[in-house]
């Protein structure tokens, strides 16, 4: 995927991620993927656990990150991107951004997600995809942090 990646989990940093990636896809005319990653089970010897209903988990994911996108769209201010599609997959987070970011210019994450494990800079997922990602990656932090 040529161009800017963002992942998005629904959370609040995500959603900062994914409007300051849409103002720098527009500056660069690059194209914007926004990623999404329908979280699998860890099997019992830590390969993904496929369960019936995971691609209409995964579909309904990928529906809620795109109305999520549509409404950022319609909110930004200025010049829009090339392109922006959304793509849901099924899979560990930080395999699935490292995977997605092979082709990327830059992967842009916020600096923590909607899981309940946080650190003191940044979120676990995010500082994994920092150690391992073969392309740059911008964290974008809390707006007000306090």
């Amino acid at each position: 995927m040529p161009g800017i990646i963002v992942g998005v989990d629904g959370s609040g940093h995500s959603q900062r991620a994914l409007e300051w990636a849409m103002k720098e896809a527009a500056i660069r005319h690059a194209p914007l993927t926004v990623l999404t990653v329908h979280e699998a089970v860890a099997g019992y010897f830590g390969g993904v656990s496929v369960y019936s209903d995971d691609p209409e988990r995964t579909e309904a994911v990928r529906q809620a990150v795109q109305a999520e996108t549509d409404k950022a769209l319609a909110a930004l201010e200025g010049s829009r991107p090339e392109s922006v599609t959304v793509t849901a997959v099924h899979g560990f987070p930080v395999e699935e951004i490292i995977k997605a970011g092979r082709d990327a210019d830059m992967i842009v994450l916020g600096s923590r997600g909607a899981g309940g494990f946080t650190r003191l800079l940044m979120g676990s997922t995010a500082g994994q995809v920092v150690q391992h990602a073969p392309c740059p990656v911008l964290i974008i932090p809390l707006e007000n942090p306090s």
